[in-house]
């Protein structure tokens, strides 16, 4: 019998297309979002007072973002113990003090590691 196997690659040692894309949206969101931070830590702004003080249309999108905060990090609690995915914690305090726009993408791309290889266990099982 020679060396080499046919067995395919499984797919929790390596990163399927989708989490990819979700790694490039958590880059994106941490770009955007710390470009601006850093900007208003220059500029020394009072980001809460810019946040909540810009009139009724930036009230709305604070208002609207918050809810998709706080829902984003209900579902990666429970999605993550339901996969029994490891340190899920580490990315929910990315979201309130790095960007939700980089945590949320990041769990998901997580996430999907993780669905890959529990599939990939479901079809070694006898």
């Amino acid at each position: 019998m020679s060396g080499t196997s046919s067995r395919p690659v499984p797919t929790h040692r390596r990163w399927t297309p989708r989490a990819y894309l979700y790694l490039a949206l958590a880059a994106a969101g941490l770009v955007g979002t710390w470009t601006y931070n850093v900007i208003a830590i220059i500029e020394r702004r009072d980001v809460l007072g810019d946040w909540f003080g810009g009139g009724p249309s930036v009230s709305s999108l604070t208002t609207d973002l918050l809810v998709v905060a706080v829902a984003a990090v209900i579902f990666m609690i429970v999605e993550g113990r339901r996969l029994r995915m490891k340190r899920v914690w580490l990315v929910v305090l990315t979201a309130p003090f790095i960007a939700l726009a980089f945590a949320f993408p990041l769990f998901l791309a997580l996430r999907e590691r993780a669905l890959a290889e529990g599939r990939d266990e479901r079809s070694e099982s006898p």
